[in-house]
């Protein structure tokens, strides 16, 4: 996909907060597109290629871009805080770890088919690094296992809830629901998928088809409703995923700097270096979780034991934008 000239300009023109708009505008209308599990895997790595127009975009031309990203797209904890204050007589969080925009399909279509009231659906943004213990803090908890039988405890930003974390069966889920007002459930699908799939060659093929299982699934709509019987719910993510299997290899001295600074990740701790490159590979982000360095654009580069498939923790789109789905079931 080539970016129309009207966008162009909004992105080379524009104001940082016009630029971003318009890119969080297309990348969400892309990933919400209805899918058909006979479309599986091939319209996922064609959506894909359309939002990597502007994960191009965003490496080659914008790159200063992402020094505004977490200041003008609102964070998803941010955004969790805020709403976990609205007068909702009762709510329940649903964060499904590693969930990313190329799922979003799977639970519009199944709220809908479940006879969900939808109230709002929107793109927003993870902490930078995008990693599940960044996000965990940011929501004032020490990790996300702090929140397993109900031990949230009482200094975590969204009181008053019960708590758990779990990698269960959905089935099993349903029974650790109980009358409780407000609920935060942490799921380690799919990102336990994630991680299984990223040694494979064909990682995001094979999560695709998983995720139109898991999300079509007749005991996650069950577990669901329980969550949002009496409650408002929302599903969201701590971070998405790159499909960096798909990535174009780096190669001579950036092939080099990328492997010597990440390995086999995406980013590094701390105030390091940047390298001499112009366009940049990577970036220096200062956040509330300190200084990284964050591999940018969609790169790969051969590591030991071999680059994985699937990763998160860099600078492309699909792995810092969660989906934010808010419903509700009389």
């Amino acid at each position: 996909m080539a970016i129309n000239a009207d966008i162009l300009h909004t992105l080379t023109k524009g104001s940082p907060e016009e630029a971003w708009q318009v890119i969080m505008t297309n990348t969400l209308e892309i990933a919400s597109r209805s899918l058909d599990a006979v479309q599986l895997p091939g319209e996922i790595i064609n959506r894909d290629r359309e939002i990597g127009a502007f994960d191009h975009f965003l490496a080659t031309s914008g790159w200063e871009l992402w020094q505004t990203f977490s200041n003008v797209v609102e964070k998803t904890s941010d955004r969790l805080v805020h709403w976990w204050k609205e007068p909702y007589h009762a709510k329940a969080l649903l964060i499904l770890d590693g969930l990313s925009l190329r799922e979003l399909p799977w639970l519009l279509q199944g709220a809908k088919e479940h006879g969900f009231t939808l109230h709002q659906v929107a793109a927003t943004s993870s902490e930078l690094p995008g990693k599940t213990n960044e996000f965990a803090r940011a929501l004032g908890f020490n990790s996300r296992s702090q929140l397993q039988n109900n031990g949230g405890g009482f200094s975590h930003k969204l009181q008053p809830a019960s708590t758990e974390c779990v990698g269960m069966p959905w089935k099993d889920c349903q029974s650790l629901i109980d009358g409780a007002l407000n609920w935060i459930f942490w799921h380690q699908w799919p990102d336990s998928k994630v991680h299984e799939c990223a040694g494979a060659g064909r990682g995001l093929e094979i999560l695709a088809n998983d995720a139109q299982e898991q999300l079509t699934d007749k005991e996650f709509w069950c577990f669901v409703e329980r969550l949002a019987t009496g409650r408002r719910l929302v599903i969201t993510s701590d971070h998405g995923y790159a499909a960096t299997g798909h990535f174009s290899d780096a190669d001579g001295d950036v092939a080099q700097f990328l492997k010597q600074t990440f390995a086999s990740g995406r980013s590094s701790a701390g105030a390091n270096d940047g390298g001499p490159f112009i366009p940049p590979v990577a970036v220096s982000i200062n956040s509330m979780h300190g200084q990284h360095l964050l591999a940018l654009g969609r790169r790969k580069w051969r590591s030991q034991g071999g680059y994985p498939t699937l990763a998160h923790g860099g600078l492309s789109l699909l792995e810092v934008l969660s989906p934010w789905i808010e419903i509700s079931k009389i």
